[in-house]
């Protein structure tokens, strides 16, 4: 049965770290079911309530970069929260419109727009749109690296003597 667990987990763990890059996942929390399953799997032999606990910190702690490194990037290049909001609408449309190009123009358009709309000059609002996704894409590096860090304590656990 560990078996079973263990490859139903590393399937939840690729899905999640495809999901860090792909919205249409959630990245996180499909790492955190992955252990969660191995868990049911195993009677949690090796894996503690503390453990699961320090996880969903650490889920919650990726919520938390992809918002704020969005936001950071656009008030770094002097966007305001027409950018973040923009790029957000960007991100759940582009896709829908563009396919998996849109995951990275849906949000620069978005934040794009949304600068223009409050009638910010084009100049100022694609320098607005460009922090938004340099914002984006360090998050994303930041979860991933959140992501992999959840995995290896995952695996440091389970395979110790």
């Amino acid at each position: 049965m560990a078996a079973i667990g263990m490859i139903l987990a590393v399937l939840l763990f690729l899905l999640g770290l495809a999901g860090t890059a792909l919205p249409i996942l959630p990245g996180a929390p499909l790492v955190w079911l992955g252990m969660l399953v191995y868990g049911l799997f195993t009677g949690f032999a090796k894996l503690t309530a503390g453990f699961y606990v320090w996880q969903a910190v650490a889920v919650a702690l990726t919520l938390v970069i992809d918002y704020a490194a969005t936001a950071y990037g656009a008030r770094r290049y002097g966007g305001s929260s027409a950018a973040i909001y923009g790029s957000l609408a960007g991100l759940v449309i582009g896709p829908l419109i563009l396919g998996p190009i849109g995951f990275v123009i849906g949000p620069f358009a978005g934040a794009l727009m949304g600068e223009l709309a409050t009638g910010k000059r084009l100049q100022g609002a694609f320098r607005a749109a460009f922090g938004t996704l340099v914002g984006m894409i360090g998050g994303t590096l930041l979860k991933v690296a959140v992501e992999l860090v959840m995995i290896v304590w995952f695996f440091v656990v389970v395979l110790s003597a």
